[in-house]
């Protein structure tokens, strides 16, 4: 498989940066070389989050992310922060109910029910996990089996049935 590079983002008190813990577990157990970088903005709530992974099956030269092949965008704040590093074929996933903020054009761009799929699995709070099911659906770069299996390495232990219903979720939701 060659390089790649993930952001996910989005604002403060959204799992951003378990999500990334998680994803990186799991393509850690496909074989690839992982580098994790976070940031996030001294606000604890609203201000902009972000979980950058860089992965190869060789070693990784450049551990932060400079050229995205995937965009998570989850919040406003994050709508157009990360334009800049996207590569003109890169796939990015939005939350659809910020569709009308993103400037996302030339680009491959899924608009996702992925907080209303939250939202029905009764947890707004698990919008992270549904997102991180999406991109890996669409993404294909780690199976659904290393993916759930990094929850629970990964998840404090009173969110994996969560965590797992919605990644389960998050897969579905790409099967239209």
């Amino acid at each position: 498989m060659p390089d790649f590079e993930v952001r996910i983002s989005g604002s403060g008190g959204q799992g951003i940066l378990l999500a990334g813990r998680i994803l990186a577990d799991a393509l850690g157990h496909e074989a690839l070389n992982v580098a994790q970088s976070q940031s996030y903005e001294p606000t604890s709530r609203g201000g902009l989050s972000r979980a950058d992974l860089v992965a190869s099956d060789a070693r990784v030269d450049y551990p932060l992310a400079s050229d995205l092949d995937y965009l998570v965008i989850l919040d406003d704040i994050a709508a157009t922060a990360s334009n800049d590093l996207l590569r003109q074929d890169s796939l990015v996933v939005v939350d659809s109910p910020l569709a009308e903020l993103c400037e996302l054009n030339g680009h491959e761009v899924r608009y996702l029910p992925i907080s209303e799929t939250a939202r029905a699995l009764g947890d707004l709070r698990s919008t992270n996990m549904v997102a991180l099911g999406a991109l890996t659906s669409l993404a294909g770069f780690c199976s659904q089996d290393k993916l759930l299996a990094a929850v629970t390495r990964v998840a404090p232990a009173k969110l994996h049935a969560a965590a797992t219903r919605a990644i389960l979720k998050g897969y579905a939701i790409t099967e239209f």
